[in-house]
């Protein structure tokens, strides 16, 4: 197993380490009173550039729930950024403050950087377009909750697949395990990014697709992105994308019987609300399972470190 002492990329660990997590969010969630006083006396930094609610609040609930305590800022207007402060120099202080730190930036390439400068260990919260390993390791416990293994399951992921930091991750952890079978929605404008293909080569079975309808009855999961707007560059094309796959009653009319709809949220009327009613949605609980698997890495994390 590979040594834990950031986590920036799902690349950055294998299988065995994504599995202790998993196990790890099952004890926690099982029996949270037994972990309460983990890290007493720890502190947590959260460095959030760009806007956040659940990974952010989750990962303070985390800490919160494990004893120990947090500090930073999620606006960098109110930062000494706003002053022209490095990455570079912002980790530093921060490290002088904390235990563990959780940053979200809208650079591709800050989480490494603030790991490289960093003495203590650091999580990313979500880069650019980058990845947001965290929230694919929620994901990860919410489906092998449900059905118990990963390994054979058929996935959909539909939406922005372009530019939704969550599916490079996504992709990259289930081309870890064995017979997972995943099938690309998007417009052509929303494709998955050639370098994250070109990384899953040969490692996972894809297929990109035009019609969920025609396969959408042998999926297991359906995993559905909004459309990002604040990476759009130019917001005619969003406009014209922002509406191509809503899900709706009808749409799951055909779908097997134990399969599941899931969203990383915040949704932006891709998901109909008369679809919360049904029994395949499973995003809020997705959500609730962000604070047990955030637990997890951050126990794991500190225990080696």
């Amino acid at each position: 197993m590979q040594n834990f002492n950031h986590l920036v990329s799902i690349k950055d660990i294998d299988k065995e380490m994504i599995e202790s997590i998993l196990k790890r969010a099952k004890e926690i969630e099982n029996n949270p009173k037994e972990f309460a006083h983990r890290m007493d006396g720890k502190i947590l930094s959260t460095i959030f550039f760009e806007p956040s609610t659940r990974t952010r609040l989750s990962f303070e609930s985390a800490m919160l729930r494990l004893g120990g305590k947090v500090l930073g800022f999620s606006d960098p207007k109110t930062s000494s950024v706003k002053k022209g402060e490095s990455i570079a120099d912002t980790i530093r202080m921060a490290h002088s403050y904390s235990d563990v730190i959780v940053m979200r930036h809208y650079l591709e390439g800050s989480g490494r950087v603030a790991s490289e400068y960093s003495k203590v260990p650091v999580i990313s919260g979500g880069t650019g377009i980058q990845e947001h390993p965290t929230q694919a390791l929620l994901d990860l416990y919410t489906m092998k909750k449900e059905f118990g293994d990963l390994n054979g399951l058929t996935i959909g992921l539909l939406g922005d697949l372009r530019y939704g930091r969550t599916i490079p991750s996504l992709l990259y952890a289930f081309a870890k395990y064995e017979n997972i079978k995943v099938y690309l929605y998007s417009p052509d404008q929303l494709r998955a990014r050639m370098t994250v293909l070109s990384d899953i080569e040969g490692k996972l079975d894809y297929s990109v697709e035009e019609d969920l309808q025609q396969t959408i009855g042998e999926l297991d999961v359906l995993y559905v992105t909004r459309v990002q707007k604040e990476r759009f560059p130019d917001l005619s094309t969003y406009e014209r994308v922002k509406g191509s796959f809503i899900i709706t009653p009808d749409t799951l009319s055909d779908v097997k019987e134990k399969m599941i709809v899931m969203h990383p949220l915040p949704r932006v009327g891709e998901i109909s609300y008369e679809v919360d009613e049904m029994s395949q949605a499973r995003y809020f609980e997705q959500a609730r399972n962000g604070v047990w698997t955030r637990m997890a890495i951050l126990d794991l994390i500190l225990e080696e470190n």
